[in-house]
């Protein structure tokens, strides 16, 4: 990778690594229930179960997630783990958001009341097991579970800037670039990938890409491809 491209990546990491760029963004959800946690106002478990719901649902316009991710977290009266083991759910054929109904957002939380009676945090857990026991997905080892990844950064990257940094047992080096259409445009025109598909491969070439500038925090690079997208008109 070119020294300029290095320096680039590394001044945009540091600009928009800041919480300024991120009152509307889904990542605002989990950001309020955690300065209830450390409050001593709710669970960690309630944090997961925001970051879990508005990682799901971020998908589309900002203005619409974040409209949509409010809907959700109002169901919950904001006590989402009281609510999710309480077992009485929304359940209909209407839109919660985009093509995601109500039955699945209900179909999350029945999964979620099944993982939470068996333990009180999902941290230890892989991303084929959200996939698969919380989202209610089919196994898929080449998926990019970009929604996954970006949960994981939300809730184990600790520089106390946007990031959570509540999972104390992961370690930061070990996670990975959350990929969607969006970032993978990014990552291609700043050459850190020269493949076409939007898979875990491509997931693990651009991560690997920004260990060479951020060799103990990859997912840093995730703020660097935030940049590109604003000053190139995301």
């Amino acid at each position: 990778m070119e020294n300029s491209i290095k320096e680039q990546l590394i001044q945009w990491a540091e600009e928009y690594n800041d919480p300024k760029y991120f009152q509307e963004d889904p990542i605002a959800f989990p950001t309020k229930m955690a300065a209830k946690y450390h409050k001593g106002e709710c669970s960690l478990a309630d944090v997961e179960i925001t970051a879990l719901i508005a990682a799901h649902l971020a998908w589309g316009r900002r203005a619409m997630i974040v409209r949509d991710c409010t809907r959700a977290l109002d169901e919950m009266n904001w006590q989402p783990y009281d609510y999710v083991m309480a077992g009485d759910y929304r359940d209909e054929n209407a839109s919660l958001h985009r093509t995601v109904k109500w039955s699945e957002f209900a179909s999350i939380c029945r999964n979620l009341k099944t993982v939470y009676s068996e333990t009180c945090s999902i941290e230890g857990f892989t991303n084929g097991e959200i996939r698969c026991r919380i989202y209610g997905r089919k196994e898929d080892p080449k998926a990019p579970d970009k929604k996954i990844n970006m949960m994981r950064r939300w809730m184990v990257r600790d520089d106390g800037k946007v990031d959570l940094g509540l999972w104390k047992n992961t370690d930061k080096k070990d996670l990975l670039i959350p990929l969607d259409i969006h970032v993978y445009d990014e990552a291609a025109a700043l050459g850190l990938t020269s493949r076409k598909q939007k898979d875990i491969v491509t997931v693990r070439e651009i991560t690997d890409a920004f260990k060479e500038i951020f060799p103990d925090d990859p997912c840093k690079g995730d703020f660097s491809l935030f940049g590109y997208g604003v000053t190139h008109g995301r």
